[in-house]
C-alpha cells in the first residue's frame, strides 16, 4: 500500500510539472484545455463528494464527522482566500493585477498548501478504501494540469524568469506528493484517526469542487463549459461502476 499511494502521489504531482511545462512552451491551446478539465473535474468531484464521500465519513466518524468536514472546508478557505489574497485556477492574462512579486509568492504559497492537501486526500482515501481512493485520484489529477497552468502563468504574468515558473511548477508537484507521504503516515497511527483525516478531506474535496472549481468555470462564455459539467457527473458513475466490477466491489 505504501508503494500504491506515494505512486499515486507522484503521478498526481507529475500533472502539476506537466501544466507547468505547457505554459512555459506556450502552447495556445492550453486555455480551452484548461476550461474543459476543470468544468470535468468540478462535476467528477462533486459527484464523489455528495454520493461517496460524506456517506462514507457519516459511517466512519458518526455524528462528529459533519464537524470535521466543516473544518476541512474552512481551513482550506482561510488559507487560499484570507491568508493569501489572490488564488485562481487558469493561466493568468490580467497582468495589470498581477506584476507585484509579492502577490505571485504569495499565489504560489496558496497553491502549494492546497496541493498538499489534494495529496493528503488521496493518501487518505486509498486507505480507508482503495476503490473510493481511486475515484479521489481522478477528481484531483484532473484539475491538476490546470493548477500547474496556474501557477506557470502567475509567475510569468509577475515578470518572472520561465525557469522560475517551472520550478514553481515542480514546488507545487512536490507539495503534493509531500502530502500523500504525510497522509500515508496516519495509516499506521490509529484506525479512528484516519477516519477523522478522511471526514476533514470531505471538506476539502467540497471546497475545492463548490469554491474553487465552479466560480471559475462559470467566467466561462463558452455554452460548452457547464454541459462537461454534467459530463464530470456521469463519468463519476461510470468510474465507479466500472471500478467497483474490476475490483469486485459494490458501494
Amino acid at each position: 500500500m505504501t508503494l500504491t499511494v506515494l505512486l499515486y502521489g507522484f503521478l498526481a504531482g507529475a500533472a502539476v510539472v506537466l501544466g507547468g511545462v505547457l505554459v512555459v512552451v506556450r502552447k495556445e491551446w492550453t486555455a480551452r484545455f484548461q476550461e474543459y478539465l476543470l468544468a470535468l473535474s468540478a462535476g467528477f468531484l462533486l459527484s464523489l463528494v455528495f454520493v461517496e464521500l460524506v456517506p462514507e465519513a457519516l459511517h466512519a466518524v458518526g455524528a462528529e464527522a459533519p464537524l470535521y468536514m466543516l473544518a476541512g472546508y474552512a481551513i482550506l478557505h482561510l488559507f487560499e482566500h484570507t491568508i493569501v489574497g489572490h488564488l485562481h485556477f487558469g493561466e493568468e492574462t490580467h497582468s495589470e493585477i498581477m506584476l507585484s512579486s509579492v502577490a505571485s509568492y504569495s499565489t504560489f504559497a496558496g497553491l502549494c498548501i492546497h496541493a498538499f492537501f489534494d495529496g493528503f486526500a488521496i493518501a487518505v482515501g486509498l486507505q480507508f478504501d482503495f476503490l473510493l481512493g481511486l475515484l479521489i485520484f481522478i477528481a484531483v489529477i484532473l484539475h491538476k494540469i490546470p493548477e500547474g497552468l496556474t501557477i506557470a502563468s502567475v509567475m510569468l504574468a509577475a515578470r518572472h524568469r520561465r525557469s522560475t515558473a517551472f520550478i514553481a511548477s515542480i514546488v507545487v508537484g512536490a507539495a503534493t506528493f509531500g502530502g500523500a507521504a504525510g497522509g500515508l503516515m496516519l495509516g499506521g497511527i490509529d484506525e479512528r484517526l484516519v477516519g477523522t483525516a478522511f471526514a476533514f478531506s470531505a471538506g476539502i474535496a467540497t471546497y475545492v469542487g463548490a469554491s474553487d472549481l465552479i466560480p471559475e468555470i462559470n467566467h466561462s462564455k463558452n455554452r460548452i463549459i457547464p454541459v462537461l459539467v454534467f459530463v464530470g457527473m456521469i463519468l463519476f458513475y461510470l468510474g465507479k461502476v466500472a471500478l467497483g466490477t474490476v475490483a469486485g466491489v459494490h458501494h
